[in-house]
This record gives structure tokens, sequence and C-alpha cells, in this order.
């Protein structure tokens, strides 16, 4: 066994892990990182990047579909699904340099290629390495959650883990799942002239967002073919010669593949977690507002710590535990204005409180049309909102938004509610014309109208006239 000794020992070679190790070594620390699969993790192999390579062709094909309201006529246009999975690995290929081996070493990080656990509170094997450290990060990740539905295992399924490796477009595709995966994935197959159906346990696909936000998504879905279905509960899976059926407590459907979009699950059963006592759950992790474990020197970051498994909430858990360890600074983290986004056509976005549970604590809702807004009109992108929530003193509690460029324009809304901006802070801000933008400071503004345009000020306004206009 090889020894080594250093500061901070990163596990898992994801967004989060890189972007310690990256942070930390620059800044003066010995680290290493250890990492037994693809260095990038799950977004750049697996989820963000390939995803949304595949997603920005789909939509090409969603715009040319509107040419001729423009007064543009396309003719021919037939996407080649093959060119289309080359295009993803393609996009893949560039960004792996910059989460590479090699790149990382450049910068000091010692990188051991093997899957590690925990040995004790400052130990980690590595294959045959032991590292012994100060400080110790948990980023492992998640992966694709398999429902255990009869007869799965003995069909060819798809996650996201490997629907980026089909060559051949899939030509009835079925979709367990509807929360962000399930339907981002479905609606760009939809696009690239797959035929798809979306099979929901649960009332809704994605439950979690505004209700008038969701339908606008849903009105979408059901213009493009997309077969939605909800309250069906999966109680079989079989296939007969080339065909897959999904059999529910209400109908039984057939396809030609099947992609399991049913949730996420953390990557933490080879850390070796109960034999050294640190505490957790089959969610992940048990961290505190410093995301540290039960063992002071012991962090956990990205998918495994929760609540949200994004890669920017990963990049987020790795500034607070570098302030920690290195600065001993007492940073924590704070969700009240965390976004995310889900990159349908058009976006759907949220940050903050959402709008259900704002209406909850009796906060004032803010609804604009995008029909409302010059730009989209010359977009011809007029289905969407924005709504916003804001309580009686006039803060701003949370945002959501459908609609173009949805993922840009909530970031106003971030911003705001991190740095505790009342309402009337958003309408004070000069907004060029014409942008999507003039939306958010237009919602902003609704909050005064009934005060404005009142009785009340009409008549202060007449006696301020006769008192101080000049006479004519």
């Amino acid at each position: 066994m090889k020894e080594v000794k250093t500061d901070i020992c990163v596990i898992g070679g994801g967004s989060g892990g890189l972007s310690v190790a990256a942070g930390a070594v620059q800044m003066g620390a010995k680290v290493v990182l250890c990492e037994g699969g693809e260095m990038g993790g799950d977004c750049l192999n697996y989820g963000c990047v390939p995803s949304k390579a595949m997603i920005e062709a789909s939509r090409v094909i969603y715009h040319t579909k509107k040419a001729h309201k423009f007064g543009i006529e396309i003719d021919g246009v037939q996407p080649d699904y093959k060119k289309v999975q080359q295009h993803v690995k393609n996009v893949i290929a560039k960004i792996a340099p910059h989460d590479s081996v090699e790149r990382f070493e450049g910068l000091g990080v010692t990188v051991i290629k093997e899957y590690a656990q925990l040995v004790d509170r400052y130990t980690v094997k590595a294959g045959e390495t032991i590292i012994k450290a100060k400080y110790i990060v948990l980023a492992t990740g998640s992966q694709a959650k398999v429902p255990p539905i009869k007869g799965l295992d003995e069909v060819n399924y798809y996650t996201n883990e490997n629907i980026f490796d089909i060559s051949e477009k899939p030509q009835k595709l079925i979709v367990l799942g509807g929360g962000p995966i399930g339907v981002e994935l479905a609606q760009a197959h939809t696009l690239l002239g797959c035929e798809v159906t979306i099979v929901e346990a649960f009332s809704d696909i994605l439950s979690f967002a505004d209700s008038d936000c969701r339908n606008v998504i849903l009105n979408g879905f059901k213009e493009l073919g997309i077969n939605v279905v909800t309250n069906a509960k999966v109680q079989e899976i079989y296939k007969d010669n080339d065909t897959i059926y999904v059999k529910t407590d209400i109908n039984v459907y057939s396809g030609t593949h099947l992609l399991v979009a049913t949730g996420r699950e953390p990557n933490i059963k080879k850390l070796n977690l109960e034999e050294i006592g640190i505490v957790h759950t089959e969610k992940g992790v048990t961290v505190d507002s410093s995301l540290r474990t039960n063992y002071k020197n012991i962090y956990a970051i990205g998918d495994i710590a929760g609540p949200y498994q994004f890669t920017h909430a990963a990049g987020y858990h790795a500034g607070i535990v570098i302030q920690n360890m290195l600065f001993k600074l007492p940073a924590k983290v704070g969700y009240k204005s965390f976004p995310f986004v889900v990159y349908t056509t058009p976006e759907l976005a949220q940050t903050g409180m959402s709008i259900s549970e704002a209406e909850k604590q009796s906060a004032k809702i803010l609804t604009i049309d995008y029909g409302s807004n010059d730009r989209a009109q010359a977009n011809l992108s007029t289905e969407g909102l924005v709504k916003v929530a804001v309580d009686k003193k006039g803060y701003i509690l949370g945002a959501t938004i459908v609609g173009e460029s949805a993922g840009e324009l909530i970031n106003e809304w971030t911003i705001a509610i991190k740095n505790k901006f009342k309402i009337k802070q958003m309408t004070s801000h000069i907004v060029a014309y014409p942008t999507l933008s003039e939306l958010n400071k237009r919602v902003a503004g609704s909050y005064f109208t009934p005060m404005l345009y009142s009785k009340k000020v009409k008549i202060i306004v007449r006696i301020l006239l006769k008192i101080f206009g000049k006479r004519i």
C-alpha cells in the first residue's frame, strides 16, 4: 500500500468535487482527488451537457415549425438522429478537457483514478493507495433511480446514463416519470421525430410547478402530440418480439424503447459510511448548515447532500466548504433564493418560494403575460407567464417564469431575493427596449398600479396642479 498525506481529500470527480479541488489547490492547499469513473461526473457525461446539447438540436426543429409564421417557407427539414447523437458526443468532447485528469494534475491536484472509501475520519482508501487527510469532502453525486417494477429487469431500458448512446431513432418512446429529466427528453425526442408517451404515477407532470405555468408546458406538449398519461401506476413491464409493453392500473402502453426517469438516488454505497459511523439516510448524507457531517472534518456536497440535485447547487456547496475548511469562515448554505430551470421549450424557471407556498402565506401574486411584451410579439414567442410573490411589506418571496429565455430572466429575481430587495427596487432601473426583460420590470410595476391610478391619487394630482400650475 502506498500512503499519501494531504490537506484535503475529495472523493468524486463531478462538478462539486472538481470545484473544491480546483479552488483549494489554487489557494495553496494540498489536494488529492479520487474518481473511479468518468471525470466530470454525471453532468458532463450523462446529464446536463448531453441533454442540453440534444435539447438545443431539437429546438432547431421547433423554430423551423413556426418559420412560416414569419413568412419563411422551409422545406425538407429532416432531423438525422444519428448525427444529433454525434453532436452530443462532440459537445462532451469539447468540454471534457476542462474536467480532465491532465488539467487537474497541471493545477497541482494529485488525481487517483480509483473508487474510494472511508477507513476512518482521517483516512481514505483508493485502490492501492491510503490517503491521510486533514479534511475529507464527499462529492460522489447521484445516479438514476430504477424502481422495482415487475419485469423491468427483463427488458432493455434506458436511463439518462445511456440514452445518449442510441444511434438509431426510437420509433415509439415510452418515458416513465414526469419530472424534469423525463419531460425534457420526452419533448426533445418528439421534436426529433419520435412518437412519445409519458407515464406519470402522480396527478401531474412537473408537480412542483405553479399550475398556470405548468399548463403552458402541457398545452405545448399537446400541440406536439405528446401523450401525457397521469395517475397511472405501473404494474408490470414485458416484451413481445420488438415491442415493450407497460401495463398500468388504467391501460397498457406500447413502444419500441423505454426510458426510465423516475428520480435520482445518491451514490453512497461504496463510501463505507455505516462502518465508520457517518449519519446518513437513503436520500443521502446528513449534514449541518455548513455541510459538515457528524465528523466535523468530513463534508458532503452536491447531490448526496441535497436538497437540490443540480450542478449549480454542487458548485455553490463547493464555495461553502472551501470557506469553512481554508479560512474558518462560518459560511452556511441558504436556499431562499435558489434558482432552477426545466429546459423544455419554452423553459420553466423558478427561484425562491413557490407560488403555491406563497399563496398559503397570503402573499400578493403579480402576473404578466408574455403576449403583452413587444419583443415576444416580434419573436412570435407569446406563450408564457411571469408570476411573482410579494409579502405584505413589499419583499419579494419568489418567482416562477414560463416562456422563452425563462432561465435567463429568472436571474434578476434570484438577485433581488438574495439581496432582500423590495418590489419597488425592481421598478426603478432602466431596461433596454425591446427586450423580454421588460416583463420583469412591468410585472413589478403592476404592484403599484392600483395605488397610482386610484381615485385618491387623481384628487391629489388635481389639487397640486391647481396650486403650483401656471395659470393659462
